[in-house]
């Protein structure tokens, strides 16, 4: 008799934490605000170009910190255990869940304060916050 590994194809979790990890790595959860508002951010860029929360996670465009010379990108692999972690874990189940106000009214870019990105020079950031400026 051979036995075979039974597969789950729902990736759901595994998603979640992936995008847990990056607003963690973005973010360093300083404030339950902040990572609300790049989960927010998220999930407008899900609505406005119909991505999936997976391709969402996996955009080097968007997020600086999956880029391997980046300096947060250390930070992705951040203990699951962690209390920040944790609350970066249960803010993004809720923005998945459409249960988290839009806190950056629409902004499907952003980038901290410590670069300026070319496609930022013309434009106005319409949300700030800590290090983090928000663009439509």
């Amino acid at each position: 008799m051979q036995l075979s590994l039974i597969t789950n194809p729902d990736n759901t979790r595994a998603v979640l934490y992936k995008l847990a990890r990056v607003v963690y790595a973005e973010t360093l959860a300083t404030s339950l605000r902040k990572v609300e508002m790049l989960s927010s951010l998220i999930y407008n860029v899900h609505i406005k170009y119909q991505k999936s929360f997976d391709e969402i996670a996996n955009d080097k465009n968007l997020f600086s910190c999956l880029d391997k010379n980046s300096e947060r990108n250390k930070f992705l692999s951040v203990n699951a255990n962690t209390k920040k972690f944790q609350m970066c874990l249960r803010v993004v189940n809720d923005m998945r869940h459409g249960n988290l106000p839009d806190y950056v009214y629409g902004a499907t870019k952003f980038h901290h304060t410590d670069v300026m990105p070319d496609w930022a020079r013309a434009r106005g950031y319409i949300e700030e916050y800590e290090d983090i400026l928000f663009y439509i």
